[in-house]
Order: structure tokens, then sequence, then C-alpha cells
């Protein structure tokens, strides 16, 4: 039998797999560690790389990267939104189900249980300045670009509002991580945003960041 049609079986068992075993909901309903999820990250990153698509890592599993804690409830890619429906091809080739929200800003791709969110358009810095500053790391053994945490930090705290605050895992993510973020330009960026402004004052409080036009003094937070 052609290998390409091998291949192309093999990509439709996966996703059968994958339908049967997906849980209930947008997103798994618990969180695990990243390591757990690896498989489906590498699956999704090699399909893409194959392919020369441009992606890279964001979110809390970016944050992860860089020191955050071990654990998320899926991971999130970003990729030009030029390149996005070719990157659902790429991605259904290779046995993930893909699916189309009504959000419009995203794909949503199955591993079995684990969920590769494709973002194509972030809220904050365009993607291509995004992929601009973005840093070649290596992700469980697999070499990856991962987004500068002053960027993910932007996009997160521009995605809050008053159906989704969540600051108790924002905090979690955040602090491990604050000093190598560029808070002067979080501050700018997000200055529009009264939930991202409260979240500034939190740190502030809780010694996480030096309050503001005091960000060149060191942070005392543990």
């Amino acid at each position: 039998m052609p290998t390409e049609v091998l291949r192309r079986l093999a990509a439709a068992a996966q996703r059968r797999l994958g339908a049967a075993s997906r849980p209930e909901g947008d997103k798994p309903a618990v969180a695990r560690a990243f390591a757990d999820m690896g498989p489906a990250l590498k699956r999704a990153g090699a399909a893409l790389r194959a392919d020369g698509i441009a992606h890279a890592l964001t979110g809390a599993p970016a944050c992860w990267v860089y020191g955050a804690p071990e654990a998320g409830v899926d991971w999130d890619l970003v990729v030009r939104p030029e390149d996005v429906e070719r990157a659902a091809r790429s991605l259904d080739a290779a046995g993930l189900r893909v699916e189309r929200p009504p959000e419009g800003w995203l794909l949503k791709a199955w591993d079995a249980d684990v969920l590769v969110d494709l973002i194509f358009e972030p809220l904050g810095a365009p993607v291509d300045d995004c992929l601009t500053r973005a840093r070649s790391e290596r992700v469980l053994g697999m070499p990856l670009l991962v987004l500068d945490l002053t960027d993910v930090v932007i996009s997160m705290l521009l995605a809050r509002n008053e159906l989704f605050l969540d600051y108790e895992r924002l905090l979690q993510v955040v602090r491990p991580v604050r000093e190598r973020v560029d808070w002067s330009r979080v501050r700018r960026e997000t200055a529009a945003s009264p939930y991202a402004v409260g979240f500034l004052a939190l740190l502030e409080a809780l010694r996480v960041i030096p309050a503001a036009g005091r960000l060149g003094v060191q942070s005392i937070a543990s």
C-alpha cells in the first residue's frame, strides 16, 4: 500500500481516537503536568515545522518554559493569520481533530484528550512583531520558538474582562517569572484595560512588582 495512503489512514485513526476521548466542554477540566501532554505538542509542532509554518508557544505554557508552575489545561501556539488555514490542514493531516469555535481568533486541535489552541489573532502586538521577539528554546527536547514573556503577559492581561478574571491563576503564573517581564511596557500597553490595571495594582500591593514610577527598583517579593 502506498506510503501516502498509509499516512492518511493513520491520521484518520488518530482523529477517531481523539473524538472518542475528547472531554466535554471547550477545554479539559483538570490541569495536568505539561510534560504529560508533551506528545500532543510534539505532534503539532512537527506538523507545522514540516510545512514551514512559523509558530511559537504562548500563554501559560510559555510561562512554564521560563519557570512558572508545571501544570496547565492545554497548549497555546500562535501563528500568523495568513497561515492559519495551512496550519489547520497540517494538523488535520497529522491526525489532530481540528475545530473552529465561534470566537474567530483561534482554532482548536485535539490530540486524543489533549487540546492545542492555535491562536492567530492574539491580543496585544501583531503576530509578526511577537515572532520577531520570540526566543528559540528546547521544550521537552524539541526546538521551539517561545514568545517573549512581556508579550505573553500583555496578551494574558488584555484577555481579562468582567466574565473572565481568574486573577488567582494569573498570579500563580506571573509571580515566578516577574523578573523577566518588562513591566513598564506592560503598563503602557494595557493602560486602557481596567482589569489589567487592577491586576497590576494587586501585584504592587503584594510587592511582586515595584509601584508605578519605581519599576527600576528591585522587587523584594519572595
